[in-house]
């Protein structure tokens, strides 16, 4: 499977984009080693948890992607690879353990892999949808219990440790973690890419596209399902070791389902069909969470509406979209270019008037707003976009009509040019 192609690569046109897709690689790559030289430390612990959220990304597209097995509880293996470092990390503070803080990660990898094992050698019984149950009820479980088990999970307050210094590196500082955080994430998506090349990579496809066949050929599917499943997990315990290496720390909420639903989100609004596809979509919406959780309360709206227009506009990732519009403007030119161009203007009108619409209601219908409405007497303007806007006022509610209308007039405009990725 090329870097930046298809699971199934079209000749010519897979070739070119892998091509295009490898310059654009290696110049992130550049860009991201050259971080922790021209961002603040802010700036690089967001950074960091970006790449945290592409490695989780990719190992969960491991299963669901490559092998056609949807888990509604991938979380669980992420948890658990946080809680096996934290725990090696307290151990090597006790003088119990010799294990550098730059191998912390592999505590996770072992953890996760093993978890994967054991709770995929069930899960991987039924298939389909009783497959996403069976993986969504095994990662509540632990949610359940994990408040209970003080000694393994620590309680609601979770387990805190410290990072030791190791050579030349101390740890203290944000660019020697986000460091760290580069190199196990870029050395796992090395890692994943060369299973995805291997003959097992290989088995993996056919089991999501025709698992009968395979006993026909001589393999057991239960036991590929399990190896595929404990990988997976593996590599999910890396990211989470990265991320309780990140915050010293590990907290039983990490196996909650919205940490399972957020990397399907990401998954599938990157790209699945993609191998870098669902790391784009996790970084992206990392960032994204980070950013627009500071500008408002209701970024979790935000996040599932760009899901919906991924999937009615986009169904097969942002990454794979991308590459079809190179496609397209390779092959027609101008007008193709002239057509994307008025569709990402069209994106836009849209955006700028469902948030003022929806920040408007926001701020309109909150407990506070309320109360000083029913205190005063008076409704307050409402700042958005750095402007104060009545609520009593017609033009409030006439500007997002007029630019979700402006939309729909670009929108039909772009009809006028007859070139389609």
């Amino acid at each position: 499977m090329p870097l930046t192609a298809s699971l199934h690569p079209l000749g010519g046109a897979a070739l070119s984009r892998s091509r295009i897709g490898a310059a654009a690689l290696v110049l992130v790559v550049v860009v991201l080693a050259a971080a922790p030289f021209l961002l603040a430390d802010a700036t690089l612990g967001v950074l960091g948890k970006a790449l945290i959220a592409a490695l989780f990304a990719l190992a969960f597209n491991l299963l669901a992607g490559q092998a056609g097995m949807l888990s509604f509880g991938h979380a669980a293996y992420f948890a658990i690879g946080a809680f096996a470092a934290v725990h090696a990390m307290v151990a090597v503070d006790r003088g119990v353990l010799w294990l550098p803080t730059p191998f912390i990660p592999l505590a996770g990898a072992l953890a996760g892999g093993l978890a994967g094992a054991v709770f995929g050698f069930f899960a991987t019984m039924r298939s389909g949808v009783y497959f996403s149950m069976v993986t969504l009820a095994v990662a509540e479980l632990l949610y359940t219990l994990a408040p209970n088990l003080q000694g393994v999970f620590g309680g609601e307050t979770g387990i805190s440790s410290f990072r030791q210094p190791f050579a030349l590196w101390n740890f203290g500082s944000e660019q020697h973690v986000y460091t760290l955080v580069l190199v196990w994430t870029l050395l796992s998506a090395g890692l994943l890419w060369a299973y995805t090349r291997s003959l097992f990579g290989r088995l993996t496809i056919a089991l999501r596209e025709n698992e009968k066949r395979l006993p026909a050929l001589g393999y057991n599917v239960h036991a590929t399902k399990i190896l595929v499943f404990a990988v997976s997990g593996l590599f999910s315990g890396v990211a989470g070791a990265l991320l309780a290496v990140s915050n010293e720390s590990a907290n039983y909420v990490l196996f909650q389902l919205s940490m399972s639903s957020s990397v399907v989100l990401t998954t599938f609004i990157g790209g699945s069909t993609l191998f870098l596809g669902p790391a784009i979509g996790g970084f992206l919406m990392s960032l994204f969470g980070h950013v627009v959780s500071d500008l408002t309360r209701s970024w979790l709206l935000y996040q599932g509406i760009i899901f919906i227009v991924v999937m009615l506009k986009a169904p097969n990732g942002i990454a794979q979209w991308s590459l079809d519009w190179v496609d397209a403007i390779g092959r027609d030119g101008w007008r193709a270019a002239g057509r994307l161009v008025l569709q990402l203007l069209t994106l836009a009108l849209a955006a700028l008037g469902l948030v003022l619409l929806c920040e408007l209601c926001a701020t309109l219908f909150a407990r506070d707003y309320a109360a000083e409405v029913e205190r005063t007497g008076i409704w307050p303007a409402i700042s958005v976009f750095n402007r104060a806007w009545l609520p009593t006022s017609p033009s409030t509610w006439l500007m997002p009509v007029m630019l979700v209308g402006a939309a729909a007039l670009v929108h039909w405009s772009t009809r006028r040019l007859k070139v389609r990725p």
